[in-house]
């Protein structure tokens, strides 16, 4: 198992994991992004007409191994002119 860092990148600004995950491979670290991802967006969403969430994901040694966002943006198609 290898252990894992998921830092967050929101509306309030980065947020460094100190503490990370251990995960039985690699391939796991899509679903712990995902997961992240969505718990973040249900707590956060809506707080506005456009938010990015992001995760950087680094290994044990701290390098950077993938980053993941996720987009919310909303139109009103009636907004009075």
């Amino acid at each position: 198992m290898a252990r894992y860092y998921f830092d967050l990148h929101n509306g309030e600004g980065p947020t460094r994991d100190e503490h990370g995950t251990e995960l039985r491979s690699r391939a796991d670290i899509p679903k712990e992004v995902a997961r992240i991802l969505l718990d973040v967006a249900r707590d956060e969403l809506p707080a506005g007409d456009r938010m990015t969430i992001a995760i950087t994901v680094r290994d044990e040694s701290g390098d950077p191994v993938t980053v993941a966002s996720l987009v919310f943006s909303n139109e009103w198609l009636d907004v009075l002119g």
